[in-house]
């Protein structure tokens, strides 16, 4: 499994410069809030992800004040070797992934090669905000296992904009949009698949996760919808054509997807206890970290941004033991309070390492 040994931070959020080795079992971020203990997670998971863990523009990365960004990180793969990933950005958007001083083709060629999950307070929008961040968390996870669902979203996706293009004109081209809603159609199918198939093998997971964090009785389930269930797209579409041309754009398609998050049958954003959710998220993110690891046969690095706040004590020491077995990846972890997350943390292994981080710098304890 892809271990990170060493990165080094230029001019991301409110890190200047900073040059940083890691354990290989679990690296603790202490420090007070507004520091940066979350920009060291971000730009870990950025190495990864190639964007930020947070639904925020490119633009909100750079340090104040600065135009340019570079991250590089020294990870040890899973045959042994050890690599070298570096990424630049500058404030035009123009974005450079390395491999070994090699340029990738494209950037999203990188994206699966350092599986990576986050657990943060910024979950709560998928329960709280539209289905769009419903979507972005079931996109991000699919994309990293499977390059072919990320080749097809993305041309889906140019297809939807050149399609609602079309929509603006007065008088669309009805033949060129039906062919446009065959060549949507045709990728649409298997990402609705993969959605399902994804879908129906996260819910016993989350659901064994929610048991054991929880320890309530509440039946939790996520339930999968979207208009494919109706028919063939390109039906679909035409279908839609005169709504669509007098709103000026798409209204079926897999853009419209939703994952309903449940609990004993009611939807837990207006059903559920504010520590119901919190468990329920968490519950998610470890239920991706378990399916993820069977898809990679490793595990992947897992980030836990300030999770000890939001749940009690003992679930989360029970939760950490769960991942923290024989075959569990590298792990990092922040909290405001040192004491408390070594508490837990030296329970479990004595192989880790301890950071405390001011203004942006941070230093091994």
């Amino acid at each position: 499994m892809p271990v990170l040994e060493k990165i080094v931070i230029s001019d991301f959020r409110n890190i200047e410069l900073q040059e940083l080795e890691f354990s290989p079992n679990i690296n603790c971020i202490s420090g007070n809030n507004g520091e940066g203990k979350t920009n060291l997670l971000d730009a870990v998971y950025y190495l990864s992800m190639t964007k930020s863990a947070f639904s925020t523009s490119d633009r909100f990365t750079f340090r104040h004040g600065t135009d340019e960004l570079s991250l590089s990180g020294t990870y040890r793969m899973e045959n042994g070797l050890k690599c070298r990933f570096a990424l630049k950005m500058n404030s035009k958007g123009e974005k450079k992934v390395r491999r070994d001083d090699k340029p990738y083709g494209r950037v999203s060629e990188h994206i699966g090669v350092l599986p990576i999950v986050m657990v943060s307070p910024s979950d709560i929008s998928m329960i709280s905000e539209s289905g769009d961040e419903r979507r972005r968390f079931v996109n991000a996870v699919l994309s990293q296992m499977d390059s072919e669902y990320m080749s097809a979203l993305q041309q889906y996706n140019r297809l939807l904009l050149q399609r609602n293009k079309m929509l603006k004109d007065l008088d669309p081209d009805r033949t060129l949009l039906e062919v446009i809603d065959m060549r949507m159609a045709a990728l649409a199918q298997p990402i609705h698949e993969k959605r399902r198939s994804f879908v129906d093998a996260l819910k016993p997971v989350v659901a064994e996760y929610y048991k054991a964090l929880s320890g309530g009785a509440e039946h939790v389930d996520i339930e999968y919808e979207s208009d494919l269930f109706k028919g063939q797209l390109d039906m679909l579409l035409g279908s839609s054509f005169e709504k669509d041309r007098i709103l000026k754009y798409t209204t079926c398609g897999i853009q419209r997807d939703d994952f309903v998050f449940k609990m004993d049958g009611w939807p837990i954003r207006r059903h559920g206890s504010q520590g119901q959710q919190k468990s329920f998220l968490v519950s998610l993110k470890f239920a991706q970290y378990e399916i993820m690891k069977k898809s990679y046969g490793f595990a992947p690095m897992l980030l836990l941004d300030d999770v000890f706040d939001k749940l009690d004590m003992g679930r989360i020491s029970n939760l950490l033991q769960m991942v923290s077995g024989k075959d569990f990846g590298q792990i990092f972890i922040t909290d405001s309070n040192k004491v408390r997350m070594s508490g837990i943390v030296d329970a479990l292994t004595q192989d880790r390492a301890y950071f405390e981080t001011k203004e942006g710098t941070f230093s091994r304890i």
